[in-house]
Formats: C-alpha cells, sequence, structure tokens
C-alpha cells in the first residue's frame, strides 16, 4: 500500500491549507493505518457476504426440500434481503453521527445472531424473519464503509482500500463453495445446511466485539497510534478537508445534503450502481444451480465456481490501483462493464459448457470490479463529508434496487440455458458502459469550469490559501476524477 503522499500533477501549497507534514511520516501514519484499519473493515465484510450468500449453499444442501418450501418461497427468501437493505440505507450517514466503532459493533452483533438464528428455523416465515434483520443491519455497515474510509485517506488514496474492502466480497464467494462443500458433507446429527448456518454465523458475532475494540473512530483518535503519529493523521485530515478535518464526527450539514442532491453527478452513479447490481446479485446464488445445470454434479458445481471469483478479487484489486494511479475510474468502469456485458452474452447464446464457464469468469471479472470503482468515483467527486454521505445514501438506496430484479431473473423453469436473465445482465452492464461514458464526459465540463473559475480568482488577486477550505472540499483546486 506504498504510494506517494501527493498525486502527481497537484500543487498542494495552492490547494491545501498551510499545514506542513514529513513525508516519510506521513507515509508510516498511513501504513500503519492500512495495516490496522483495512484488514479489520475487509473481515467484516467477508463475514457479511458469507452470511447473506450462503442461502444459496443451503438450499443445494437440502434447506428447501427439509422445510417443504417452492420455488417461489425460495425466491422470497433472496429478495427479502434487500427490501430492508434498501429501507435502511439512510444508515450510512450514522458512520458520521455515532462513533464508528459503536454502530459497528451494533450492526455486527445483530447481524451475526440473525444469521446463527438461520439454523433454528423450521419454516419459511422463521427464515424471512432472520433475513429481514440480518439485511437491516448489514445496511448500516458495508455501504457506509466508503464513507468511513475517506475521513482516513486522501482522494488519490481511496479507491485503492475501497478496492481492498469490497475486495472481499469475490474473495468470500471464492471460498464460500468449498467451506460449505466441507461443512455440509458429513453426517451431523441435525441437518447439513443448519450447521453451516451456525458454522458461517457465528464468526460474525465474535467479530462483533474485535470491532468495538479495534475499530477507530478517526485517524486523529486511533489508539494504535502514537501521540505524535496522531497529530499527523490530525493534519492530514486537515489538509483534505480544511478546519472541519479536525473533528468530523458527531455532526451533519443539511445545506450540504441538498446541494448534493441537487448536483446531477449524485444521480447518475446510483444508476450505474443499480444496472450492475442487477447483474451481480444473481451469481453468488445462482451460480452452483447454473453450473449443475452444465451438468456437473453438485460437489463439482460448489468447486468450479470459486475460481471466477478468485479472478475477480484480483480484479478488483488490479483496477481500483490503477485508477487511482491514473485518475480514469470511468475508462476503468467503461472497460469492465463490456467485459462483464460480454460474459452475459456467451452465457444467453452458447450451449458449449466450456464457452459458457468462460463467459462465467468474464462475467465475474468485470461486474464486482466495476462496482469497486463505482464507490469511490462517488465519494472522490462530492466537495464535503456531508455530501460524500448523502452520494453514499443515494448510491445505496438506488442502486440496491437492482437485487429485486436481479434475484427473480433466474426461475429454475428457464433452466438449464437461463436466456432471459443472462440476457438481462448483459443490457443491464452495456447500459453501465453508456452510464459511465455520459458522467465522465460531465465530469470534464465541470473540470473546465474550475480551471476557469481559478483563474478568475488568480487574476482578482485573491489569496486560494485563504479561509480553512481544504482541497477535497470544494477548496481551490479542487479537481473531479475522470
Amino acid at each position: 500500500m506504498d504510494e506517494a503522499a501527493q498525486e502527481p500533477g497537484e500543487k498542494p501549497s495552492q490547494s491545501e491549507p498551510d499545514v506542513q507534514i514529513d513525508p516519510l511520516i506521513e507515509k508510516q501514519v498511513r501504513n500503519k493505518i492500512d495495516r490496522v484499519l483495512i484488514p479489520l473493515v475487509m473481515g467484516l465484510y467477508l463475514v457479511a457476504f458469507l452470511d447473506r450468500s450462503n442461502i444459496g449453499n443451503a438450499q443445494t444442501a437440502g434447506m428447501g426440500k427439509d422445510l417443504g418450501f417452492d420455488d417461489e418461497q425460495y425466491q422470497w427468501l433472496l429478495t427479502i434481503f434487500y427490501i430492508p437493505y434498501i429501507l435502511f440505507e439512510w444508515c450510512a450517514l450514522m458512520w458520521k453521527a455515532i462513533p464508528p466503532h459503536i454502530w459497528a459493533f451494533s450492526c455486527v452483533l445483530v447481524w451475526g445472531l440473525a444469521s446463527t438464528l438461520q439454523a433454528a428455523a423450521f419454516n419459511w416465515q422463521g427464515l424471512m424473519a432472520c433475513r429481514f434483520f440480518m439485511a437491516a443491519a448489514e445496511a448500516g455497515y458495508g455501504p457506509g464503509i466508503p464513507y468511513l474510509l475517506s475521513f482516513f485517506y486522501k482522494r488519490h488514496e481511496l479507491g485503492f482500500r475501497c478496492g481492498l474492502f469490497l475486495s472481499a466480497a469475490p474473495l468470500a464467494t471464492t471460498f464460500a463453495g468449498a467451506l460449505a462443500y466441507g461443512i455440509t458433507s458429513g453426517h451431523p446429527v441435525i441437518a447439513n445446511w443448519r450447521v453451516l448456518f451456525i458454522v458461517e454465523g457465528i464468526p460474525s458475532i465474535l467479530l462483533a466485539f474485535i470491532a468495538y475494540r479495534y475499530l477507530p473512530d478517526s485517524p486523529d483518535t486511533a489508539r494504535f497510534l502514537r501521540p505524535g503519529e496522531r497529530e499527523v493523521a490530525k493534519n492530514r485530515a486537515i489538509q483534505q478537508t480544511g478546519s472541519e478535518g479536525a473533528s468530523r464526527i458527531g455532526h451533519v450539514n443539511f445545506k450540504d445534503i441538498v446541494m448534493s442532491l441537487m448536483d446531477i453527478k449524485t444521480w447518475i452513479p446510483p444508476l450505474m450502481y443499480f444496472s450492475c447490481n442487477v447483474s451481480f446479485s444473481s451469481l453468488p446464488v445462482f451460480l452452483p444451480s447454473i453450473l449443475q445445470n452444465m451438468g456437473f454434479t453438485a460437489i463439482n458445481a460448489q468447486g468450479l465456481s470459486a475460481p471466477p471469483y478468485f479472478l475477480s478479487f484480483l480484479v478488483c484489486i488490479g483496477t481500483t490501483w490503477i485508477a487511482d494511479r491514473t485518475r480514469q475510474r470511468g475508462l476503468m468502469i467503461i472497460g469492465l462493464s463490456l467485459v462483464a456485458g460480454i460474459g452475459y452474452v456467451l452465457l444467453a447464446t452458447c450451449k458449449s459448457v466450456g464457452v459458457r464457464y468462460f463467459g462465467v469468469f468474464l462475467a465475474a471479472a468485470g461486474v464486482f470490479p466495476a462496482i469497486s470503482n463505482i464507490l469511490p468515483w462517488t465519494v472522490n467527486n462530492q466537495g464535503s463529508d456531508s455530501k460524500r454521505g448523502a452520494s453514499i445514501v443515494l448510491l445505496n438506496v438506488i442502486g440496491q434496487c437492482g437485487p429485486l430484479l436481479g434475484t427473480r431473473v433466474f426461475p429454475t423453469r428457464n433452466a438449464p440455458y437461463f436466456v432471459e436473465g443472462m440476457s438481462i445482465c448483459a443490457g443491464f452492464m452495456f447500459l453501465n458502459a453508456l452510464l459511465a461514458l455520459a458522467l465522465r464526459t460531465h465530469l470534464g465540463w465541470e473540470n473546465k469550469k474550475f480551471e476557469r473559475m481559478d483563474e478568475e480568482a488568480r487574476r482578482a488577486g485573491l489569496d486560494p490559501k485563504q479561509g480553512s477550505i481544504g482541497v477535497e472540499n470544494d477548496g481551490y483546486g479542487f479537481r473531479n476524477f475522470l
């Protein structure tokens, strides 16, 4: 996670408050934050993703047969998760209003309990209730983490860290099948699928207490930093956001929220996120079934679902790192969306098992890495903490509606090729590429406007370093990431 402290081409003497930081010490502080914060939020997201997606593995292990529900009821078990996940998206702002270690503890504990209690369900209604509360708690965690990370990292550092955090989802899916097979292949006293929920739910409960102890509320209060390092972390925040950086937790600026909601660049990313979620939400849940319908056994289907997601994990990390370096998130998203779209086209139109399995690789390597670039792109181009929070809430409220469609386009009656579902997913990924192109064009136009405004300020003899607004809070020299 080593990188230059200042992005090439930026002029800190013109665009940041006059706070001096030794680059070597800053690098050491940033790396120490990396070693504690990133593994923690990544680990929590990994268990969250295991908890939400193991329903597919449980179904393969005989859950539906044991509880006596049909395919339509199984579809509702998938859909019910996203209803509270959407309704509680506003909770992303709680990361700013409540100390993060308390908020994270509450969310992780509730979803861990709900996930584990699925093992005690003896009917479809009980499972529905557990998944409702699990989703409500997860809505308070994952969607707000890119926002939380923006408190700790500068704009050109954020994307890679978001990529590491979000890559936990495909990483979880990589070994979820093997883990589920290992758990459900034995002959325990209780049903295998019940054992699956217990074994994968308890770690979340334990990690809730680790989050309470170790998750820092802000850079300048992190327990793992020495007093001098905390001062450096505080000064980094001031460089980012001006005087607001000295105290970023405990208040929300509602005027900034309204301004953000009136900005077109706040609305396009949610449509992109919606498109990606239509395509992605179905993959972890239905991929084992899709592979079974290609002719593989249930055991082989679980194993063959891992390699595409490991590729997705690597691409998530690589593309967000490149986008940070080049400031070109839009081009990255366009390319990834086209790759995913082609993958879904192959799945919809080809009957060869080898070609279709290759299509799975393309889809997995395109969809989630695209999401991993959309989230930091949204945060990068908002000019205050409250604007960033509002944009994350809107992104998830609209974007998380995608799974309501995505989880219902693969009914078993369309097996084995699921042409309709694959075609819908392909169409949304191509739409995502067009939306990314439109947003990139708009952001480029805005950058030219900012350049004209800065030039007018220079000609008027204004001192760009006056006041207390940092470059990331609509300060002098602010430019959108393209």
